[in-house]
This record gives structure tokens, sequence and C-alpha cells, in this order.
């Protein structure tokens, strides 16, 4: 007589084997779900502080000096920028002769310019950071107003904290980044 059927023994043994390799398949899986968030998130936070830092340097290395000073209100005239590091804020005049700023409001990093050269006639602020990003800190300094008075190339520093926000805290990815930016022609009046 033959016996074709399995025996209850080895139909247990098979069901937690099964088991075992379903959930230690479910495990990576799930892993590999949280790293791939992880890195969505950090490179969505890069991204952002890549344009941002990209679209201020490029503002500020074309600005122009101030020769009437009428931008530049606590500095005076002649001078490329002026930062006001307890406001955390840069003001300059840019390559379209209105006066422009980039500061932090609350958590966000906002921007203004005005519809002309004077700082009196500012439009309203343009986020630039977007609702799910959080600037913990936007410093700046030390300015080189040596350099601005002098016909060296006038440098400014500043530094960004970032961080993502609304998410899970494991989920929220940081970077803290500071750049020097020198303008690419000093003597800009024109």
């Amino acid at each position: 007589m033959r016996k074709n059927a399995f025996t209850l023994i080895e139909i247990m043994v098979a069901v937690a084997i099964f088991a075992i390799l379903l959930t230690t398949f479910t495990g990576f899986f799930l892993s590999a779900v949280q790293a791939q968030r992880k890195a969505l998130a950090s490179q969505e936070l890069i991204d952002n502080v890549s344009y941002n830092l990209e679209y201020m340097s490029r503002a500020i290395r074309m600005a122009r000096k101030d020769m009437a000073g009428s931008c530049l209100t606590t500095v005076g005239a002649k001078y490329n920028y002026e930062t006001n590091a307890e406001r955390n804020r840069i003001t300059f005049l840019n390559y379209q002769d209105k006066c422009q700023e980039f500061f932090l409001d609350g958590n966000q990093l906002k921007e203004r310019k005005s519809t002309n050269n004077s700082a009196a006639s500012f439009e309203a602020p343009l986020s630039l950071t977007p609702l799910n990003l959080e600037v913990i800190s936007f410093l700046l300094g030390p300015s080189d107003s040596w350099g601005q008075e002098q016909k060296t190339q006038p440098r400014v520093t500043f530094s960004l904290e970032i961080r993502g926000k609304g998410q899970k805290p494991e989920l929220q990815p940081l970077i803290k980044i500071q750049t020097t930016i020198s303008q690419r022609n000093p003597n800009r009046i024109y």
C-alpha cells in the first residue's frame, strides 16, 4: 500500500518555513520602502536648497552699486549691498535697477523687489521655500563692508539650516550649508 499524502507534521513544518520566509521578505520590502522615502525627502530638500542658493547667489553677484543711496538705507550711497544680521536680511540694487532683498520671515525664506530703485516701494514678499520645508536659520555675515569701500570684490557669507516638516520625525531631513558670494564686477555702476 502506497502513501501519497503528507503528514500533519510535514505540513506544519512547510507552513512554518513559508511564514518565516514571508516575514523576512516583508521586512526587507518595508525597509526598502522606508529607505526610498528618506531618500526622496532628502533629495527634495537638496533640490530646493540648491535652487535657492543658486538663485540668491546669481542675484547678489549681479548687484550694482547704489550710487544715489535710494535702496541701501543704512549704509548709504556707493555700496553694493547691506546686511542686517539682527533681521536676517540682505538688501541690494539688482541688475534691473530695482531694490531687492532676501530675508527670513518666520520659518520661510522670502524675497521682495521694489517697483523702482527705492526701498520705499517694495512689492509683497514672495516665498522662496515651499511650505513643506522649514528654514531654521538664515544667518548673514561677516559682511565685507571694507571690500565695498575699497575697489576690491565685496563678499557676503550666509548660511542656511533647513529641514522638512509635517512628516514623521524619521523623514525630516536636515541640511546645513554655508557659502560666500563675491560679485563678478565690484565696480558695477552702469
